[in-house]
């Protein structure tokens, strides 16, 4: 009777370990990664997690309007340049920072901050490097997952829900 028991509470509890498990597995924001060279010799890396708009809005309920957003989930996304560029015209130097916004619905600022080894919400504005501002544009495709992509040019753009945020990097 006792090994009956016992082997029914370790099914249980294995049982409900695997699907704890299964759920976290489900939430969790997968990691990417995208890498291009640009035409000028520029390379340029983004490291980062892509959430789900999972029916929210976006500017509401994820990344507010009006508020620093990690861009991305878990750890800080980062953004990394082999060689000293401009961004939308304002200077960079090479190195590797962390990559936060703030989004609104007829501007964007896009942050590059020195410290980019942390998690994604711990961001301190002293540490800023850079700051500029683009517009966000309608995306012709809705995109569930967070995506950046870079094109040869130095385009690079986030695309999320049916938003598209460019900046140039040159």
């Amino acid at each position: 009777m006792k090994r009956n028991t016992l082997l029914a509470l370790t099914l249980f509890v294995g049982f409900f370990s695997l699907n704890a498990s299964a759920q976290e597995k489900k939430k969790a924001s997968p990691p990417a990664s995208v890498k291009e060279t640009t035409s000028s010799g520029v390379t340029i890396a983004i490291d980062y997690s892509q959430p789900s708009v999972k029916g929210r809005t976006i500017g509401g309920e994820i990344a507010p309007y009006g508020k620093v957003w990690r861009t991305g989930a878990n750890e800080a996304t980062t953004f990394e340049v082999s060689k000293a560029v401009k961004v939308e015209g304002k200077n960079l130097p090479a190195g590797k920072y962390g990559l936060y916004t703030i989004p609104g619905e007829k501007e964007w600022t896009i942050i590059f901050n020195k410290t980019w080894k942390q998690w994604g919400t711990n961001y301190a504005e002293a540490d800023d490097a850079l700051r500029v501002t683009v517009k966000p544009e309608k995306s012709s495709v809705f995109t569930e997952q967070m995506t950046f992509k870079i094109d040869k040019s130095g385009k690079v753009t986030l695309l999320w829900g049916d938003k598209s945020v460019s900046f140039r990097v040159k």
